[in-house]
């Protein structure tokens, strides 16, 4: 089955292009939610992370607030975590592909870190949602309720937008300007067309 990852940094819009595609049948697996429900579900994940930033990090459920005040400042913790989520993360998604009905054209893997993570090398494609930055601080502000430090301070740790350009197989633009809605439907368009002569 063909699979195409999504990524795009926070407040690029990426949730939105899948939302379109689930709407054309295509089904998405949401990286960085299924690793949230991973992190309170696979005991031996939970276990790894208590190991690693001490019991605190459970209040029943994971403390995603103290664990972002631990890791976030603090690169080699963070990539400590991200090395201990990351594989299990991946093995669920490969299960999840897997159990996709037979003859689905394909799948999408929607992650802020797809290609941070070197997951984009699992995928026969990947997409970059891009945005400018000064409006990415806008929607985000916005929408979480947060202020401009605090978006910064989660920007810090995602690449920047224009190494992603390089490396991402191809780019839609959600800047407010150009429609957005007609070039999610060329992208689901040409990957069937690509699909189809496999």
């Amino acid at each position: 089955m063909y699979q195409v990852g999504i990524t795009g940094g926070i407040g690029s819009g990426k949730t939105l292009v899948c939302s379109v595609l689930e709407s054309l049948g295509v089904e998405v697996y949401y990286a960085d939610r299924e690793a949230r429900r991973l992190m309170n579900n696979h005991g031996t994940l939970k276990g790894a992370i208590i190991e690693l930033l001490g019991s605190r990090a459970y209040r029943g459920e994971l403390d995603r607030q103290y664990v972002a005040s631990r890791v976030f400042g603090n690169r080699e913790l963070l990539e400590k975590l991200n090395s201990l989520v990351h594989p299990v993360v991946r093995e669920d998604y490969r299960n999840w592909v897997k159990e996709r009905p037979e003859g689905m054209p394909y799948v999408v893997e929607e992650a802020a870190i797809l290609l941070e993570s070197g997951a984009s090398r699992f995928l026969d494609e990947t997409v970059l949602v891009y945005a400018p930055l000064e409006l990415r601080i806008r929607r985000v502000m916005e929408r979480d309720g947060v202020n401009r430090e605090e978006v910064e301070r989660r920007m810090m740790h995602q690449m920047d937008e224009e190494e992603k350009r390089v490396l991402a197989d191809r780019v839609l633009v959600n800047d407010d300007r150009e429609m957005l809605l007609p070039g999610v439907v060329t992208l689901h368009q040409e990957i069937l067309k690509k699909t189809k002569s496999l």
